[in-house]
């Protein structure tokens, strides 16, 4: 059966109010959460971006549910210090945790100077992270010398059992390199057709593990609303790779956004003040492959959506 979470957008909220929204996610039904993992918003208007892992301590302590975090090691984030936090929390909070590992994005990483590498070092470096990391958690001391270095590290704080390592993925030829070495793969809302490739492309290369939707959208009572909030929010956003790979500042993504037409937007988000569609666009979603569903409504305000869609939306799809 599929699993229906919930996406603190970390972005878009101030980490207190992104708490308290995670506690009304659980009572209000929902079985489990994803958390963004950001340096800097996608648009001046989202205007926060709170230290995930700080405030994933509090959430996992806060509430019963399930968290993961989508995480770029190798540039802003040493792969051991990953190592170290991602096996501190699933020490405190056994069987509640993952991590998806993947590429990043340059309006995260250029902070530290370093430039921002090709793709294909990129996907380099992300392995060589997984493979550090994994190490770690196993308890082995680590040392590496390649795009990334590590001299004799171990995690002298580890979990009873490693948390899985999911792989992020938009790409069906990154989800089928993904089945190589992550316990599971993610990605987010697109086409039926491009999803259903992903998925065949992840499985048909021997990938493991749930595979995972995080699915962007926007609702309110009204469908003007649903698509202003979609339309303000989230138009930063709807830029494929490598444009959403390489543009740095916020200035940049409201500068290539500002005319964005609204259909581009509405082909990114699934918009609709139709609580009944909401639930038939996740069923399709469902039906698909996908085992756990992550509902990012791309508001900032979150609570009328959570009680909507736990009084009407999932129970449809229980």
């Amino acid at each position: 059966m599929t699993v229906y979470g919930w996406h603190a957008s970390h972005e878009q909220v101030h980490p207190r109010a992104l708490l308290d929204d995670a506690v009304h996610a659980e009572q209000a039904g929902f079985g489990a959460a994803m958390s963004s993992d950001h340096f800097s918003p996608w648009s001046a208007r989202q205007g926060e971006s709170g230290f995930a892992w700080s405030w994933l301590g509090a959430a996992l302590q806060a509430t019963d549910l399930q968290f993961g975090v989508v995480n770029a090691p190798g540039q802003r984030y040493h792969p051991a210090i990953i190592a170290q936090a991602i096996g501190t929390l699933a020490a405190m909070y056994p069987g509640r945790f993952w991590a998806a590992l993947g590429t990043g994005e340059a309006s995260n990483e250029h902070i530290t100077g370093q430039g921002w590498p090709r793709k294909e070092e990129r996907t380099a470096r992300l392995k060589e992270c997984v493979d550090i990391i994994r190490a770690l958690l196993a308890g082995e001391e680590v040392s590496h010398d390649g795009l990334v270095h590590v001299d004799r590290a171990r995690l002298w704080t580890r979990p009873a059992e490693p948390p899985a390592l999911i792989g992020a993925a938009v790409s069906e030829q990154t989800a089928a390199w993904c089945a190589g070495w992550a316990d599971g793969l993610i990605t987010v809302n697109a086409p039926h057709e491009h999803l259903r490739r992903m998925v065949a492309a992840y499985r048909d290369a021997g990938g493991r593990g749930p595979v995972c939707l995080q699915a962007h959208l926007s609702w309110a009572t009204d469908k003007n609303e649903a698509e202003a909030i979609a339309y303000e929010q989230w138009r930063s956003n709807v830029f494929a790779p490598p444009v959403c790979w390489d543009l740095e500042l916020t200035d940049h993504f409201d500068a290539v956004s500002a005319d964005l037409p609204m259909e581009r937007v509405a082909a990114t988000v699934d918009i609709s003040a139709d609580l009944d569609r909401h639930a038939a666009n996740l069923h399709a979603y469902a039906q698909i492959g996908f085992d756990r569903i992550y509902l990012h409504h791309v508001g900032q305000e979150q609570s009328a959506f959570i009680d909507a869609f736990g009084a009407k939306v999932l129970p449809q799809l229980a």
